[in-house]
């Protein structure tokens, strides 16, 4: 498939494509994990407004949110701060994208967390643990196990989902695409090599998902 030189364009695209997915993941990890332990909250003045915001995200297109991280809160800032406040597209972009993670990463944490046997927990308590170290060394890794395969396809969401970035002018695999297929007017040449990238991405995450989730699995019984 000719690429009439643009390879090197493309490379620096998919480099830009997997720093905004990496980023968006990390952080909409910790988000989810933070809306999960909200929701769970036996408070109600704070799962419920938790719970509202996550729906709102889930119900909201990518593209809006995208258009409303990076051009709205511009003008938001600049009002509240009486100045020009510019949101790099970089940071626009893994913003939109990592609260959208997140909304869909607490519910998945949240079923996770309900997973954990009750007994374990107060088997923990009762040893004289502390609140934070049974989270972390019991009720998270167990947790992080059950809730491994839903992070795994929000993870390929959220690549073809970096796609969209574009549209705020970061020079993603998508941007180089559309700027190769512009001035050398072969589009199909393009958008299928961009389409094959993505594909590699996706197929080449699978087993890395599958090494996380063995090493999640490890002292499990297999029956």
């Amino acid at each position: 498939m000719a690429l009439f030189g643009y390879e090197a364009q493309l490379l620096q695209g998919i480099l830009v494509t997997l720093e905004v997915a990496v980023a968006s993941a990390v952080f909409g990890v910790l988000l989810g994990i933070l809306g999960a332990a909200a929701k769970l909250s036996r408070h109600a003045w704070i799962s419920r407004p938790v719970g509202a915001v996550t729906d709102l995200l889930r119900g909201i297109p990518e593209f809006l949110i995208l258009l409303i991280c990076y051009f709205g809160l511009t003008n938001l800032l600049t009002g509240w701060f009486g100045t020009r406040v510019d949101i790099s597209p970089f940071a626009g972009g893994v913003f939109a994208l990592s609260i959208v993670f997140g909304a869909y990463a607490s519910e998945a944490f949240r079923g996770a967390f309900l997973g954990v046997s009750a007994g374990q927990l107060e088997a923990a308590h009762a040893f004289g643990m502390r609140p934070l170290q049974v989270f972390f060394r019991i009720h998270l890794p167990q947790a992080w196990r059950l809730a491994l395969p839903s992070l795994n396809n929000q993870w390929q969401n959220v690549i073809k989902d970096s796609s969209l970035v574009s549209i705020v002018g970061l020079e993603d695999l998508m941007r180089k695409a559309q700027i190769g297929a512009q001035v050398t007017k072969h589009p199909f040449n393009f958008y299928i090599a961009a389409a094959l990238v993505y594909l590699l991405l996706l197929t080449l995450s699978n087993p890395l998902f599958n090494l996380l989730e063995r090493r999640a699995g490890r002292g499990l019984r297999r029956r």
